[in-house]
């Protein structure tokens, strides 16, 4: 694709034209004065075609896809003498709305995260994702071993420099005279922590971020998630449960949970609401013993559904919801994202012997706070006082990262700013998500908002229907941003099976926390039939 700049290109209101090529000419002009950076491709993709790296993108090993007519350019960075990063840019040809949106990535791994910037692309943005440094699987952290530069670009560092080259070549690329409207990010799970943390350090980096299930305390997440797995070892041990058992626990845990939030429909609304009685999983005489628990192993599931709490009373970590299945934390493997942070980017040690981990090794990784990623400045009133927007939402149902560490979060950011005279409903609202696991998914609740990291077969972007800001967690952002017009509701939707073409199962609001959806009535599957309400 070959464009003049003498000759003005014909756009839609609102739309900006290109005015620069998409060619490496182009690109290694624009940003001549960097030397740090190295243009490594730009590539002109046609209507509905599809872009990515997935041969060599081991976390994202599939193509963006029904792409608008765009450019796509990949950029190295230098960081250090020894450390450098790409980043992934999507710039609409004719199509671009004069905004910019940047989206992270998940675990440990890196990666260009082209598909969730193919479906931002669609909306209009110019879209960006960055490696982070590197290119692993979620759970692999052995790329961090005696490498302390690379974990630094992965904490922070390759974000901000992403987010700071990004806008300069947009800006160039397009020659508004406006340079760019609005700047957004998109992100779940690390994603949501690459969020937090670039606007705690830089504010003025985005006028509005959408969070996921942020990964935010780095070194307690990793320990927790440990510390979960480490319960239910060895197998020999009383306190064991074979993973068999989990579906039985999560039935009573619903069973008792479900009808409490007035609904019986197999969907737990309130988690953190229920009374549950744990005796309820023993054993007795005539019992299953495949299906119910003795006193140890209850001991083991009573610490899966509450925070970690060690030494002197030491808060370590929040909880799992009520009704998360345990098959992810205590199950037959214990994963890489509990023990490879310890392993090699504290110990840096690929030996060290997680069995014997406690809570000291927490207090060490602590002082060490491996590449600084740990997003726990809860003083946000910074993106308050320049206008920005947050909305963050936490599957009640997450069995990777506890639900309870968004709500930690969350009651945090208040105990901070309330005493501050700051309204935090002004610019920071918190969204769970009944039923949903790890930032996308569940088989009943509906889950479906349109954010970043979610896909459903047969869409693109948005929520086909019903592509608005009641329901799309996109629109919901720029709407507050652009139009002061706060979301007090988000509509959520299951399809059936997960496939836009075979029509909604259901669709029910998610409220603004502490606000929960109650069950007015009429046909439970509808949203109108639910409203958003305080619980006093």
């Amino acid at each position: 694709m070959y464009r003049l700049s003498a000759i003005p290109l014909v756009v839609l209101a609102g739309l900006q034209p290109v005015v620069a090529e998409c060619t490496t000419e182009a690109f290694a002009a624009i940003s001549k004065s960097h030397t740090e950076l190295t243009i490594n491709f730009v590539e002109a993709v046609l209507q509905n075609g599809s872009f990515g790296q997935a041969e060599t993108d081991i976390p994202f090993p599939t193509n963006a896809t029904k792409l608008p007519a765009l450019c796509s350019v990949g950029i190295n960075v230098k960081s250090s003498e020894n450390s450098s990063y790409n980043f992934g840019l999507f710039l609409p040809d004719t199509t671009w709305n004069g905004k910019f949106m940047a989206t992270g990535n998940g675990g440990f791994g890196g990666g260009i995260n082209w598909p969730d910037m193919g479906i931002l692309s669609q909306y209009g943005f110019a879209t960006m994702s960055t490696d982070t440094g590197h290119s692993s699987d979620i759970a692999d952290g052995s790329w961090g071993l005696d490498a302390p530069e690379r974990v630094i670009d992965w904490g922070h560092r390759a974000m901000h420099g992403s987010v700071l080259f990004a806008k300069e070549i947009i800006t160039s690329y397009y020659a508004s005279p406006d340079g760019i409207k609005y700047s957004y990010y998109a992100g779940c799970s690390t994603g949501g922590r690459q969020g937090l943390k670039e606007i705690q350090t830089y504010p003025d980096s985005f006028d509005g971020i959408i969070v996921g299930a942020p990964a935010w305390w780095t070194v307690h997440l990793a320990a927790n998630t440990l510390q979960l797995g480490l319960y239910n070892r060895p197998d020999s041990a009383p306190s064991h449960i074979d993973p068999s058992i989990f579906p039985a626990i999560v039935a009573e845990v619903t069973k008792q949970c479900d009808p409490q939030d007035g609904l019986v429909d197999g969907i737990i609304n309130d988690p953190y609401g229920c009374n549950f009685n744990f005796e309820a999983l023993l054993c007795t005489p005539s019992s299953d013993p495949t299906s119910c628990l003795t006193p140890a192993q209850l001991a083991t599931m009573v610490k899966f559904y509450n925070p970690w709490i060690d030494v002197n009373q030491t808060y370590v970590f929040p909880s799992m919801a009520l009704g998360t299945d345990p098959s992810f934390s205590l199950g037959a493997d214990l994963t890489p994202l509990g023990f490879d942070l310890f392993k090699y980017w504290v110990y840096n040690n690929s030996d060290w012997d997680y069995t014997k981990f406690t809570f000291n090794d927490v207090l060490f990784a602590d002082s060490i706070n491996p590449g600084n990623a740990t997003a726990d400045n809860f003083d946000l009133s910074p993106s308050n006082e320049r206008g920005s927007k947050i909305l963050m939402y936490h599957g009640a149902a997450d069995s990777l990262i506890p639900t309870g560490s968004s709500l930690y979060f969350y009651q945090q950011v208040l105990q901070t700013l309330i005493p501050q005279g700051v309204t935090t409903d002004d610019f920071y609202r918190f969204f769970l998500i009944p039923g949903m696991n790890h930032c996308s998914g569940s088989d009943l609740a509906p889950w479906y908002i349109g954010s970043a990291s979610q896909a459903v077969d047969g869409v693109t972007h948005s929520v086909p229907g019903y592509e608005d800001a009641d329901h799309d967690i996109i629109l919901a952002l720029t709407k507050w941003v652009e139009e002061g017009k706060a979301p007090d509701q988000i509509i959520a939707t299951k399809f059936v099976n997960d496939t836009a073409t075979l029509g909604i199962e259901r669709q029910r609001p998610l409220c603004p926390y502490p606000k929960q959806a109650q069950y007015i009535s009429g046909d439970p599957d509808q949203s109108e039939s639910w409203q958003c309400r305080t619980l006093y």
